[in-house]
């Protein structure tokens, strides 16, 4: 013969005392819902007044640009009075449109004419002293001396009426110096005048300048 033990008896029982709890609990909603549907409205109390109120839509605001500022004032200026306007006379004139116009006259450039120089006269100009005199005015520059430069240097120059050297310039140099020492020696130089039929004259003439070194 078997005992059951008392913890399986207490399952049992429990398991059964809660399906009896839960039928008894819907069988008095039902009731409740049925007999008595408006008991929770009478229940029920409101604190205050409730306030309906909606939702919009905030508009974006745009940033406009500001506007110029308004132009400055014009300056007043004063009106001639009428005691000057009345002192004016307008006097009629007559245009005869078929009298020929004479157009003004070109203005005039005042151009320093350059003396002219003979290239050949019967007497050429010649260095007082001869070449021998223009060789002694020249200081040979020692670039050309350290460089070793020799060769031959033609100088153009102008003579006037006096034997003056007015101007000159080189036609064929050999630089590193020379071209203007030569220049120089020329232009220091007096020269007996170039005659045409016997009388002076301005005349143009080459002249050849030798550097040697010794």
């Amino acid at each position: 013969m078997r005992f059951k033990k008392p913890l399986a008896d207490l399952r049992a029982t429990y398991k059964r005392a809660m399906k009896i709890s839960i039928i008894i609990s819907l069988a008095i909603l039902i009731f409740a819902f049925k007999f008595f549907p408006h008991l929770e409205e009478k229940g029920m109390a409101l604190e205050g007044p409730q306030e309906l109120f909606t939702v919009e839509d905030i508009q974006k605001t745009k940033q406009e640009n500001r506007p110029p500022p308004p132009p400055k004032p014009p300056i007043p200026i004063e009106a001639p009075s009428d005691d000057v306007l009345e002192d004016i006379e307008i006097e009629d004139t007559e245009i005869d449109f078929e009298a020929e116009i004479e157009a003004p006259p070109p203005p005039k450039e005042e151009r320093e004419e350059e003396p002219t120089y003979f290239v050949a006269v019967e007497e050429m100009p010649a260095p007082i002293g001869g070449i021998k005199a223009i060789q002694e005015k020249i200081v040979y520059p020692e670039i050309a001396k350290r460089a070793g430069v020799e060769g031959k240097v033609y100088i153009l120059a102008f003579v006037n009426e006096q034997g003056e050297v007015t101007k000159a310039q080189v036609m064929k140099g050999i630089g590193a110096g020379c071209d203007e020492a030569a220049l120089n020696a020329v232009l220091k130089t007096r020269f007996t005048p170039g005659k045409q039929r016997g009388k002076p004259v301005k005349v143009q003439v080459s002249i050849p300048i030798v550097f040697k070194l010794k």
